[in-house]
């Protein structure tokens, strides 16, 4: 017997929509992880790209509990002197509502160059319109 190795050519992702309205941040973030790496599918293979294309919406109105919105920090440095920046959750989601979802998501995923190339299926909107119609998403309930 053969053990069954998934090709990236073979494979033909469907579009899935989440909506984030008033869901946990890592709930959405676990949902859209799996599917955009196809965790979901019982043909995942590890090193091939089998996932499917995933469409955020209303990412500003996502919730974190506890004290999270002020306590939770995103550092991020250069690598110059002095050029650490520091912002907590409420600034974040002021200059860029989106990033919340993306930084999660991508911790989430391989840090190689899959992961780089799987980040690439994942949509995020702050609001609840998007440009991806044509390609008929199908609703994806977070448990």
């Amino acid at each position: 017997m053969k053990t069954f190795s998934a090709k990236a050519q073979e494979q033909n992702p469907t579009w899935w929509v989440i909506d984030a309205k008033n869901q946990i941040l890592g709930d959405v973030a676990v949902a859209a992880a799996n599917l955009i790496r196809g965790k979901t599918k019982p043909i995942f293979t590890p090193h091939v790209d089998t996932g499917d294309f995933v469409v955020v919406l209303n990412a500003a109105e996502v919730r974190l509990s506890g004290k999270k919105e002020q306590q939770k920090i995103y550092t991020s440095k250069a690598g110059y002197v002095g050029n650490q920046k520091i912002e907590n959750v409420e600034r974040v989601r002021a200059r860029r509502p989106e990033l919340l979802v993306e930084r999660a998501v991508k911790g989430m995923v391989p840090h190689n160059s899959l992961g780089r190339s799987i980040l690439g299926k994942l949509k995020i909107y702050s609001g609840a319109e998007h440009p991806h119609e044509a390609q008929n998403p199908k609703p994806f309930a977070v448990a």
